[in-house]
């Protein structure tokens, strides 16, 4: 906090951390969505890094704007959850769906590791 008792302004670093994350929580709930549509056991096994990624990049992007000190913590462990999300999602290379989530956690992933180093 300032001296006047408010906290300052979010970073250009933080603020484009925060929208990777959101941006990921997006993509990970209708790529869960597509694949409950789709059925199937692989798809069942890939749901379960979806919503891990989707949960943690919610609370990271929270725990950011609320400038919580253990911030940079979460955003390593987002990181790691978005790598694992990005991986499983890369196991279909024929679905786009899956192809753009993929995209959007190695964003996420590469923004948390620059927060995780940065002094929040």
């Amino acid at each position: 906090m300032t001296q006047s008792g408010m906290m300052p302004a979010m970073t250009r670093q933080m603020q484009e951390c925060v929208e990777a994350c959101m941006n990921c929580h997006s993509m990970c709930e209708q790529t869960v969505c597509s694949c409950m549509q789709q059925g199937g056991q692989e798809q069942m096994q890939v749901m379960r890094a979806l919503m891990d990624c989707s949960e943690m990049t919610r609370m990271c992007a929270d725990m950011m704007m609320r400038r919580s000190p253990l911030a940079a913590e979460m955003c390593a462990l987002c990181a790691r959850a978005c790598d694992m999300c990005a991986e499983a999602c890369m196991s279909m290379p024929d679905d786009e769906q899956m192809m753009r989530c993929a995209e959007a956690c190695r964003r996420c992933a590469d923004t948390c590791r620059t927060m995780a180093g940065a002094s929040m």
